[in-house]
């Protein structure tokens, strides 16, 4: 059975995103349907907080480029990479040359440039993905290292993941938890999903963040639902954020009223199962979305 990829996304942090995709997983789990979810916010990644996720089964480094290494018994000091280095990169000291490998893009100039050969790339460990199993679920993540790019490929490396799992075991759902924003990240999780759920709020930042996803899921063609969550915080732009929706022709699948007992019940370490009505609330919502996902 071919398998589908919900992608739950938001212009900005603390929406409310990532709360909402791990109560789509817990619904899914508690229903016996088979899911694998995904952490897609490699540089925050924190859906296993919301799962409660605690054991990893598998864990991998993820290689982003090259880094530059200088054999120290060859260099004479010459400083012909230094003339080079376009990013400053390289420091000399004590006439032997350093690598700064914060400031390094693996351009590989620098081993070109060397008269005595003493510099060599290595691959970058950017940062490392994992696998968990969880309570009838599975949860592919990760964690980008300190000043890491490659982003990105990070995010396509723990879905080429959790799409292999899903074909091994016949999961039918994938769940993502997007990066926040519209950059590289957010087209890593997007290309090729089944259905976009971007999640919004009634305010003039997540008026325009909604405009920006809508255009963005628009040039990647996938469908795309609405979902407002902390209704009636409203700072009186309803009207223009229901009628940028009606414009992108994307249905409202749900209204989720702000409720302080939603951030009391995240610190405890629980989820939106934990306060009352939401549970029926995300039901309803995940009978849309297994609608459209049809």
């Amino acid at each position: 059975m071919p398998f589908k990829e919900l992608l739950v996304v938001s212009g900005k942090g603390g929406t409310g995103k990532t709360t909402l995709a791990g109560a789509l997983v817990e619904i899914y789990r508690r229903s016996n349907h088979g899911v694998i979810a995904v952490d897609a916010d490699v540089d925050a990644a924190n859906l296993a907080l919301i799962l409660n996720t605690e054991s990893v089964d598998d864990e991998n480094e993820f290689i982003g480029g090259e880094r530059a290494l200088v054999d120290e018994q060859n260099c004479t000091g010459c400083g012909e990479c230094l003339k080079h280095c376009r990013f400053e990169a390289l420091i000399s000291v004590n006439g032997v040359v350093e690598v700064d490998e914060i400031a390094c893009v693996g351009c590989r100039v620098c081993r070109q440039v060397c008269p005595a050969g003493a510099i060599e790339m290595r691959p970058n460990i950017a940062g490392r993905w994992f696998c968990a199993v969880g309570d009838g679920y599975e949860l592919v993540h990760a964690e980008l290292g300190i000043a890491q790019s490659n982003s990105g490929k990070l995010v396509a490396r723990v879905r080429r993941e959790a799409r292999r799992r899903a074909e091994e075991a016949d999961t039918p759902l994938i769940v993502i938890d997007g990066p926040p924003g519209i950059g590289c990240p957010v087209h890593a999780a997007m290309a090729g999903v089944d259905l976009v759920l971007a999640v919004t709020e009634p305010s003039p930042s997540g008026l325009h963040d909604l405009q920006r996803l809508l255009e963005t899921a628009r040039h990647f063609s996938r469908p795309v639902a609405v979902i407002l969550n902390k209704a009636g915080l409203g700072y009186g732009g309803g009207r223009e954020l229901e009628a940028l929706i009606e414009e992108h022709q994307a249905p409202l699948l749900a209204r989720l009223p702000f409720d302080r007992a939603v951030p009391a019940a995240l610190a405890r370490g629980e989820g939106l199962s934990a306060v009352p009505g939401f549970v029926e609330r995300v039901a309803a919502l995940r009978l849309a979305v297994d609608e459209l996902l049809a």
